[in-house]
């Protein structure tokens, strides 16, 4: 059975997939690297550092509420 994902982990790949943009390109809009993003997503990185969190959150035109909760 496949491992839920992270609440924060799902709410960035569901407002990417909303914005129609890639890991990559939400990387280069956030400033954050490639790698930082997918770790995230995949839930290999459940509790990112909250600057890192605000800087996704500001690409993705929403608030750091909106990807800490369900």
């Amino acid at each position: 059975m496949a491992k839920e994902l992270p609440t924060i982990a799902a709410n960035i790949k569901k407002y990417r997939d909303k914005l129609g943009i890639s890991q990559d390109k939400l990387s280069k809009m956030a400033g954050v690297t490639l790698h930082t993003i997918a770790k995230i997503e995949t839930g290999s990185t459940p509790d990112p550092r909250i600057e890192t969190l605000r800087k996704i959150a500001n690409a993705l035109g929403v608030g750091v509420d909106d990807l800490i909760h369900k």
